[in-house]
């Protein structure tokens, strides 16, 4: 798989490298302490967005949180464990760090953040990404880090929000992952949260019908699109808490994807009318920017044009 950072930022962002090893819990705690001072941002970030957007306390926000405890206890046992350690890193609570990990959760729906996945396969060559289009009060405040975790023989890498397991990343077997947020109703306690089921894409080997099938049975608790990536191409999940649907790559290699549903879904889940109001746009835009180089393939050229 090709990986391409470009050093051509639309803001200055100062990102910290934190590198983890050992037990899931030495882990966390090795991010909680590492990244204190930003996991503090994180938190005062959500406290006032919940606020604003769901009209929701803290407190009530780390109640609602608590409700995935016990199927992430009995399921999950690695990331509690994990979570703890950030917690205890941090100087903060258990619950703290639990509400971070379900923040998609917490406001499905009522975030504005945007967002365009591509996953090209060519000839010898694989190419995933994404950009994350967000106000720039909220590029300036948000704090993230690159977490890098070896664990169990291999690595992963992701640009994480400070205090959240899973994110935008890729592994040592040359598996990532990508996201799109999606706005439709529902959320199950039962099911995996969001940026959790990142961090379960990033511990895999492969783009493998057994890696994907893991996430459909354990199934998602809110709506978003999952895009994973290998080099043998990508394969797009939109997730909802009634269940997943996958959308593979076209004929010549591509999956596309913006923050509305592509595919027909379970008639109990209403995607809402309110939209971010240029999704359909972007997907269009993604759209005539790779026909324009479709001859070449993914390429270093490509990614460096995609973005002016």
């Amino acid at each position: 798989m090709m990986v391409i950072v470009s050093t051509r930022n639309v803001v200055s962002c100062n990102i910290l490298e934190v590198n983890c090893t050992g037990s899931p819990r030495a882990i966390g705690l090795t991010h909680g302490t590492a990244a204190r001072s930003l996991v503090h941002g994180s938190l005062a970030f959500y406290n006032i967005l919940f606020q604003t957007k769901c009209k929701m306390h803290w407190s009530d926000a780390k109640l609602f949180a608590r409700k995935f405890h016990p199927y992430l206890e009995q399921s999950w046992p690695q990331y509690v464990a994990e979570m703890e350690g950030v917690a205890e890193g941090a100087g903060v609570s258990y619950e703290d760090i639990l509400a971070l990990n379900v923040r998609t959760e917490i406001a499905y729906g009522a975030f504005n953040d945007g967002c365009t996945g591509l996953s090209w396969k060519g000839k010898g060559q694989s190419l995933l990404g994404q950009n994350w289009d967000w106000n720039l009060e909220s590029v300036f405040s948000l704090p993230r880090l690159l977490l890098s975790a070896d664990q169990d023989e291999s690595s992963l890498q992701m640009i994480a929000e400070a205090g959240i397991l899973g994110k935008i990343g890729l592994n040592s077997h040359g598996v990532g992952c990508t996201l799109n947020a999606i706005t439709a109703n529902g959320v199950s306690y039962n099911k995996m949260p969001c940026h959790l089921a990142l961090r379960t894409i990033l511990e895999s080997t492969s783009r493998s019908a057994a890696t994907i099938q893991t996430l459909e049975e354990e199934g998602v608790a809110s709506s978003c699109h999952l895009l994973v990536g290998d080099v043998t191409g990508g394969t797009g999940l939109e997730c909802n808490r009634e269940n997943i649907v996958r959308l593979e790559m076209d004929p010549e290699g591509l999956i596309m994807h913006t923050n509305h549903y592509i595919l027909p879904h379970n008639e109990k889940v209403a995607e809402s009318k309110n939209l971010l109001p240029d999704t359909w746009y972007r997907l269009r835009r993604i759209g005539e920017l790779v026909d324009a180089v479709k001859k070449e393939g993914p390429s270093i050229k490509f990614v460096e044009v995609v973005p002016r």
